[in-house]
């Protein structure tokens, strides 16, 4: 991949439903891009009428198209076509994710827009492997569990991973054979579209797979109320997906899976090899800097073992390249907006105010245009340090220290959120014991972040969610089951 131009990327800025970029009247708003904070294109805002007219295009495709009912291989088919394309078009892709959001473009080409095909590619294997059952029942009856798509259903992405996260929803709902809608965030809306574009290229019918642009407040508020929506889909903040679910529910009952937020723990013990536990924890703290639901943003390591570990961490996180995202030698990216920088200043001066001691960091990076982040270290915290309480979404990490295996594990249980957790351990026993005690939908043992093995599902605890994205179990929330009982005695 190389450098490019940004102001030289031309892409669609409006709608895409039923196979046709539209612009669609009503309210605009500006797009901002994070590394210069310019704004480069203004976005139409779709209106309920809208969404009524993009679900209704959904409903008469899949009715029409024969998606649902065609042989389940030919789904697959085109998927993988889609898949090919993808790879085909990455760079193209990589530079429209690296455009407007906070992916760096050496990223998003090798890691989020070969991630997209990948799961893609997952998805589509999945197509005829989910058919049903045949149940046992007494022998003048034949019971079957029928498992049949649901229809149209919706999608709401965030604006951290634009292009993975899209996948995660279209890959398991497409597959399964229904239709989607699904909104991007605002903030980062253009990429989306034209893998909706690449779908329609691949053979997957016009309209099975739509993108409607907007707020969340008008957009996704009228996307998730609606009734011809089957169900939904939601990744983003944990406020927000409380309000997704209560729309939802206020207008009829419907499946919701929410991926919501994480403070994710890494707890290292003394027997750990350090160096890698250092590795592990500054790569998921630099990692789109900290702007990811999993980051590992809570260290808790034992007490004997914490001046080695820091030292380390301070070297390594003193090592980061910022510039901006259409740079190929960028490596630490811009905070998304100028509002969430503020949020992060806001989270760290109370956090000194209630005692927290800056080791790294702590402040702005100057001289970039827009909104970048000090990798931060804070020691002197406790459970109640605004730092360790609330999720932040930058490069900010939060130190504590225990004595004993009990101690550790008490700290790492979060009382609100229960995303991931990161453990590190060189006694297996100790590691199935974390297991086993921390609440978290995911438990990383000596290793942090996500592979490509899509097989794993991801989701949460507590307030970080419900229902998983990724693995069989994403793509069988997209299906529901009917029971059939035959009365076949003579």
């Amino acid at each position: 991949m190389r450098d490019f131009d940004p102001d030289a990327i031309a892409f669609a800025t409006g709608h895409f439903i039923a196979g046709s970029n539209i612009d669609g009247p009503g309210e605009r708003i500006s797009v901002t891009r994070p590394s210069d904070a310019r704004t480069y294109a203004d976005l139409p805002v779709a209106s309920a009428e809208l969404i009524d007219r993009a679900v209704e295009d959904a409903t008469h495709t899949v009715k029409r198209s024969g998606w649902a009912t065609q042989p389940p291989r030919d789904r697959a088919r085109a998927m993988r076509r889609w898949a090919e394309l993808i790879e085909a078009k990455s760079e193209e892709l990589g530079r429209l994710e690296a455009l407007g959001s906070t992916r760096p473009i050496a990223q998003a080409v090798t890691g989020d827009v070969a991630s997209t095909a990948e799961g893609i590619r997952f998805f589509a294997e999945w197509a005829d492997k989910l058919g049903g059952d045949v149940a046992a029942t007494r022998a003048d009856h034949f019971g079957m569990i029928v498992s049949e798509p649901y229809g149209v259903v919706g999608a709401i992405t965030p604006w951290n991973f634009p292009l993975s996260m899209a996948s995660w929803k279209v890959g398991p709902a497409l597959a399964a054979g229904n239709a989607i809608v699904l909104k991007p965030s605002e903030l980062t809306p253009f990429s989306t579209v034209r893998l909706a574009e690449l779908a329609v290229e691949a053979g997957i019918p016009p309209g099975i797979f739509n993108v409607v642009q907007g707020t969340g407040a008008v957009t996704g508020d009228a996307l998730s109320r609606h009734p011809g929506i089957a169900k939904l889909s939601f990744t983003g903040s944990t406020r927000t997906g409380i309000a997704v679910m209560k729309a939802a529910a206020e207008t009829g009952i419907k499946p919701v899976t929410l991926e919501l937020g994480g403070k994710s723990p890494q707890l290292v013990f003394a027997d750990a090899d350090l160096d890698k536990a250092a590795d592990c924890i500054a790569s998921s703290l630099l990692a789109n800097a900290g702007q990811a639901c999993v980051a590992g943003s809570r260290l808790i390591v034992q007490r004997q073992a914490t001046d080695t570990l820091v030292s380390a961490l301070l070297a390594r996180l003193s090592r980061i390249a910022p510039g901006p995202t259409w740079k190929s030698s960028t490596g630490f990216a811009p905070i998304i907006s100028e509002i969430q920088a503020r949020r992060i200043d806001a989270i760290l001066a109370r956090s000194r105010a209630q005692g927290a001691e800056v080791l790294l960091g702590g402040g702005r990076i100057e001289g970039h245009g827009g909104a970048f982040y000090q990798p931060t270290l804070l020691a002197g915290v406790d459970t109640d340090t605004a730092a360790v309480r609330e999720e932040i979404f930058g490069p900010v990490l939060t130190i504590q220290s225990f004595d004993t295996e009990e101690e550790g594990f008490a700290l790492a249980d979060h009382p609100e959120y229960g995303l991931a957790a990161g453990v590190y351990t060189s006694d297996l026993g100790r590691g199935l014991r974390a297991v086993r005690q921390i609440k978290a939908g995911t438990v990383w043992i000596n290793r942090y972040n996500r592979t490509l093995d899509f097989i794993l599902p991801t989701g949460g605890y507590k307030s970080s969610g419900i229902g998983k994205d990724l693995g069989r179990q994403a793509v069988e929330a997209n299906l529901r089951h009917k029971t059939v009982l035959i009365d076949i005695g003579a």
